[in-house]
This record gives C-alpha cells, sequence and structure tokens, in this order.
C-alpha cells in the first residue's frame, strides 16, 4: 500500500510538470540589473558659471589671448578631467587651481558642456617652413628617435578622440608650444604618455608642431 501511495504521487507530480511546460510556463527571467543614470547638464548654469572664465578663454571659448587655450569644440570629458586635475593639484596652474577649487563635480560638466557646444574658430600656420616640418612630424613622428606621430591619437585633421585625446586643432600656437615645453620639462605631470613623447623634442620641432597645429582643420 505504501509502494502504490509513494508511485501515485510520483505520476502526479510528473504530470504536473508536463501540463505546466504544455501550456507554455517557463522559467522566470532573472531581474536586469538598472542602468546607472547619466548625469545630464544644466548647459543654461554652465554658461552662467561660464562668465567668470570669459576674461581669458572668450565669452564663448574662443580666446582671444594667444597664452590662453580656446576651449570650443573641445571634448566634454576632457575639459572636465582637467578641470578635475586642477583642483587636485595634479596639474599644477595657480589660477586654475583658485577657480577650480570652488566648482562642485556638477559645476563642472555644465561648464565643460556648455563651452564645447561652442563652434571653434579657425586658425592658421604662419610659417611655412616650420608648418612643414610640423606636418610630417604630427602625421609621421620620428622613427629614429622613436616619437610617436601625434595623428595616431590626435587624429589626422586634429579633432582628437572623444573622451581619450583631446581636440588639437586651430589651438593657439603659443599655448600648444607652451604646453608642449612643459611636458618636457617636467612642469606639467598630468599624463606621462606625452611627457614621454615631448621629452624627445627640441625646441624648433614644439615650434614647428604648435604652428602645424594651429592651421589644422
Amino acid at each position: 500500500m505504501k509502494l502504490f501511495a509513494t508511485s501515485l504521487i510520483s505520476a502526479v507530480l510528473a504530470l504536473s510538470c508536463v501540463t505546466s511546460f504544455a501550456a507554455g510556463d517557463a522559467k522566470p527571467e532573472p531581474a536586469k540589473a538598472a542602468k546607472p543614470v547619466a548625469y545630464k547638464p544644466d548647459v543654461a548654469k554652465g554658461q552662467a558659471s561660464f562668465a567668470v572664465c570669459a576674461a581669458c578663454h572668450g565669452v564663448d571659448g574662443n580666446s582671444g589671448t594667444p597664452a590662453y587655450p580656446k576651449l570650443a569644440q573641445q571634448h566634454p570629458e576632457y575639459l572636465v578631467k582637467q578641470l578635475q586635475e586642477y583642483k587636485s593639484g595634479k596639474r599644477a596652474n595657480a589660477i586654475m587651481l583658485g577657480l577650480a577649487t570652488a566648482l562642485s563635480e556638477e559645476d563642472m560638466k555644465n561648464i565643460a558642456f556648455w563651452v564645447t557646444s561652442n563652434k571653434a574658430k579657425l586658425g592658421t600656420a604662419t610659417d611655412k617652413e616650420m608648418a612643414t616640418l610640423g606636418e610630417r612630424i604630427y602625421r609621421g613622428g620620428i622613427q629614429e628617435r622613436q616619437i610617436a606621430a601625434c595623428a595616431g591619437c590626435h587624429s589626422p585633421n586634429g579633432a582628437g578622440i572623444p573622451a581619450q585625446y583631446p581636440r588639437l586643432a586651430g589651438q593657439h600656437a603659443e599655448y600648444t608650444a607652451a604646453q608642449l615645453t612643459y611636458f618636457r620639462d617636467g612642469v606639467r605631470k598630468n599624463n606621462l604618455q606625452m611627457t614621454q613623447n615631448a621629452a624627445k623634442l627640441n625646441d624648433r620641432e614644439i615650434k614647428a608642431l604648435a604652428d602645424y597645429i594651429a592651421g589644422l582643420r
């Protein structure tokens, strides 16, 4: 009797499984992980906050002073990173340290996404001979001295690669030359790759690269 009851229960369970399968029941899918909510910058606040930056970088991010960089049309992630590194001291600049220290992460993103939405004004090379040398280095590097081509990271037209490598096209030659010199001399220390590459450049090559980059478009 006990054996019969056990067999009967097994049969009922088996029939229940078959019926469920036939009815189209399936195992419940595991819950999908919620996607993190991306921060949506407030460009209106960014524009208002940028007012303090305009004295050096121009009202729309197109600096009229060769010593200060054009920020218009730059990659916003790159600008946020630079502001963070000014604030932390990883990138040294007394003026920018003071300004960045007062900014929150949200302020940085708001400013970066607003100013980079503006179109950059075109620049020009001023010395044909130097620009020719600069083009040769920018596009092909200097193999015998193991100097990498700039185009590999910053793209042939200087547009850069979003979120990785900054836009260079049309940047003031004076500013570009200064940054390359800072990298070479160990003054600017927030990018090891640039430090290693710039360390092999002489003054003439830096000037040539800067002049060529100014005319890139």
